[in-house]
This record gives C-alpha cells, structure tokens and sequence, in this order.
C-alpha cells in the first residue's frame, strides 16, 4: 500500500507533536522545581521514552507506506499544534498543567485525523488508538498530582 497525500499529511501531523512533545518533556524534566519534583521527573521520564518510541514507530509506519517523514527541528517547530513550553525554571504546579496541555494537544490532534487515517489504512489508525490511550493515561496520572480529592467527580453513587 502506498500512502495518499492525505494518510502522510495526517501522519506527519501526529509525527511532529510527537516529537514536540518529547522535546517538552525534556525541558520540564530539566527544569522543574518544587514539591513532588521527584515523582514528576520521574513520570516525565515515562512520557518522553513514549513519545520517543511512538514518534520512531509512526515514523517507521510512514516509511511503511512509501511516505517521507520529516522531523526537523524547523518542520516541527512549524507545524506541532503544542503551545511552546516556557525557558527557564517551572515550578511543578505549572510544568503539571504545561505538560497535560500538551498530552491534551498531541491527543487531540491524534482523534482530528483518526477518521481520515482509519478510512485508508485501518492498521496506522490502531497506532493512533494506543497512542491516545497512553497519553490519556498519562495525562490523568500527571494532573492527579494537583487534583484534590475535593472535586467534583461523576461516580455511579453520585448519579442515583
């Protein structure tokens, strides 16, 4: 099978918030400060290694298809759909909420062009499911970090 413009154009997408956001994830693993510092480096450390290997697995998938891949720093500085990570230190409160806007981004982008992706290959579109059910996951497990246990939460007790 050989990928339309369109499966590459979708794929590409995927492929440079990928690499944005392990690009981002090493920013906030080098600069983070602050309470619970450890446990969010040590979860940031998790969220990189996934997006390294789903970015070379994507990227690998497009080779597949006879599509080019292109992530260079300037190709993805261009065209990633994350908002830029801040310079400098970032208190962990604050890299919490940078870093799940991100996964929140790179998810989002994944669920734009799952249809597309799905109508012509249906075997790319299942690396966008697993994809987007560790990044949610991830995404759940890092803001939990600030959650209270005072929020309001939709449970079964709560919808009788």
């Amino acid at each position: 099978m050989k990928a339309s413009p369109t499966l590459t154009a979708n794929c590409q997408a995927v492929l440079v918030d990928l690499i944005e956001l392990h690009v981002q994830g090493k920013q906030a693993h080098w600069n983070i400060v602050g309470t619970n510092f450890r446990d969010l480096h040590l979860q940031l450390d998790e969220i990189i290694e996934a997006a390294r290997a789903f970015a070379d697995e994507m990227a690998e998938r497009m080779r597949a298809l006879h599509a080019l891949p292109d992530g260079r720093s300037s190709t993805v500085s261009k065209s990633t759909s994350l908002a830029e990570f801040p310079a400098g230190l970032i208190n962990t409160k604050d890299a919490i909420d940078k870093i799940v806007a991100a996964l929140d981004a790179a998810v989002g982008t994944m669920r734009k062009v799952h249809d597309e992706v799905d109508e012509e290959d249906p075997t790319t579109a299942d690396l966008l499911h697993a994809f987007i059910a560790k990044f949610e996951q991830y995404a759940w497990m890092v803001n939990a970090e600030t959650m209270r246990a005072t929020a309001n939460v939709t449970t079964p007790e709560s919808k009788k």
